[in-house]
């Protein structure tokens, strides 16, 4: 089944999302406010709108992908034109009481809602691999599935409102430390004389193999695919990664968890992304560990 979408937002995640909706054949119409974001869309046949209330105007499905949580709550306080009973998807990482409230202003405008942030960055944006992390309840979750499937490889039922947030900012904290643990382990291989390509040869196949290793591996060398090999350019930025953990630390110090490494691990990639981090994947925490400034 094919239907009408509202995308509010065309950045460098939500501009291959859109895309790939229309490649499942959906009409897409969307909006972003870079210039150069709306000119991407359009080229990849999404029907650009004048403004964020014209792209969701009689949609039946409103997908939205924004910086934070104040961004999706204007837009939700704004976006009254979607089609009663519209489908109100959220994919952005924001607090989970934002999330909530999100649902309760689409709720109250007579639209049905999911929070469904996302894994898997831009590589996986384009691809249509990503993982989907969904808060609703069981019939929302059933009508957003067919949509979510047309821009990623899993969809999984986390809960109810807010759940899908929750999902992500904790995978996000095991990602943030485990990349932490991972560079300071290679930082200490570079002082005993250890090779990158032994170290990785060693870890990727016994117990520290994990996605920061494999996948996105901080040195160059060892994972010719990862961003270390491109001078840290692309991937996940550091900056997102900051906001992700400060996300799953305020959660934790509002649950009254104490998450030490998930605390740290936001302290350390907050200062790297005001710093030397700015613009560069995540990874690159690798240098500023090795210079002993973190």
């Amino acid at each position: 089944m094919t239907h009408s979408i509202g995308f509010i937002g065309l950045g460098n995640m939500g501009g291959p999302m859109a895309a790939n909706l229309v490649k499942a054949g959906h009409r897409v119409t969307g909006f972003d406010l870079a210039a150069d974001a709306r000119e991407r869309a359009a080229g990849h046949g999404i029907a650009v709108a004048a403004s964020a209330e014209q792209a969701a105007a009689g949609a039946e499905v409103v997908v939205t992908m924004l910086p934070t949580g104040r961004h999706v709550l204007d837009a939700y306080a704004g976006l009254t034109a979607a089609a009663r009973g519209a489908l109100f998807v959220d994919c952005s990482t924001i607090a989970v009481g934002d999330a909530r409230i999100a649902a309760d202003l689409a709720r109250t405008a007579g639209h049905r809602v999911v929070d469904a942030p996302v894994s898997g960055g831009v590589p996986g944006a384009e691809a249509a691999s990503l993982t989907f992390m969904v808060g609703a309840d069981d019939a929302d979750f059933t009508a957003a599935e067919p949509v979510l499937a047309a821009m990623g490889r899993r969809v999984v039922h986390c809960g109810a409102s807010g759940a899908g947030q929750a999902a992500k900012i904790c995978n996000n904290m095991i990602l943030g430390v485990s990349m932490i643990a991972v560079s300071e382990a290679f930082v200490l291989g570079e002082s005993l004389g250890l090779s990158h390509q032994a170290l990785f040869e060693v870890a990727s196949t016994a117990s520290g193999q994990c996605w920061a290793l494999t996948s996105n591996c901080p040195v160059p060398g060892p994972v010719p695919a990862s961003p270390a090999n491109r001078a840290y350019a692309g991937g996940f930025a550091a900056a997102l990664m900051a906001k992700d953990l400060g996300l799953a630390a305020d959660a934790a110090a509002a649950s009254a968890v104490p998450a030490e490494l998930g605390a740290r691990a936001a302290e350390l990639y907050a200062a790297f992304a005001e710093g030397a981090g700015a613009g560069l994947d995540f990874s690159a925490i690798v240098t500023t560990l090795r210079k002993g400034t973190a």
